[in-house]
């Protein structure tokens, strides 16, 4: 029974040794030809002896090419016609990669957004209160989510509630727009105003 089981376990392993990568690099690249780019064109062209420049090269002399230059030849946009290459270090290749997405992730993270919540009776001292307090918002970068709350009867003044919602957005057109006009969600009219990018 043991020794049924080894060939089993072997093939397991080397499945998670060698994880499926979504780019096809060297022999994986196929097709007849692709179109080469990258930085280090010039530094390529002296390992060959010959100027290479970004364009359409034979698919076996880009690995070729790879090859002399101890690096790997990497797929980085299948769909084009003819998908496009580039000749690096594939480690290093999927670590930049790995590193760009957590930046970008890093950044998605960062967009804040503070609610300001209004009645529809909200007096005139109470809406410009509200009304500083999300310029600041603004201004340090994150977005607004203003609404107006209707509890029990008050629904029947949601018209109220809108123009309450407008007025506040054209109180805070310097420093921000809305990224749509306030819609009624259940008991909720709301508005979300993102930040405005102040010219350098």
């Amino acid at each position: 029974m043991a020794k049924k089981n080894v060939p089993d376990y072997n093939r397991r392993f080397q499945g998670r040794q060698q994880p499926q990568s979504p780019f096809r690099i060297n022999d994986q690249i196929r097709i007849p030809e692709v179109r080469l780019v990258g930085d280090n064109l010039e530094e390529l062209s002296e390992v060959v002896g010959q100027t290479v420049e970004p364009g359409i090269y034979p698919t076996r002399t880009a690995r070729e090419w790879a090859e002399k230059m101890e690096l790997d030849l990497v797929e980085i946009s299948p769909n084009a016609s003819p998908p496009v290459v580039r000749i690096t270090d594939f480690k290093k290749f999927l670590y930049d990669r790995k590193k760009k997405e957590k930046e970008l992730k890093a950044k998605a993270a960062k967009t804040v957004v503070k609610e300001i919540r209004f009645g529809p009776n909200t007096d005139e001292h109470d809406f410009e209160f509200k009304t500083r307090h999300a310029q600041k918002f603004l201004e340090e970068g994150a977005k607004v989510r203003a609404y107006v709350q209707f509890r029990g009867r008050t629904i029947v003044f949601k018209e109220r509630g809108e123009l309450l919602l407008l007025r506040f957005i054209k109180e805070l057109d310097e420093f921000g727009a809305a990224e749509a006009l306030p819609k009624l969600e259940g008991r909720k009219m709301a508005v979300i105003i993102a930040p405005k990018k102040k010219a350098k």
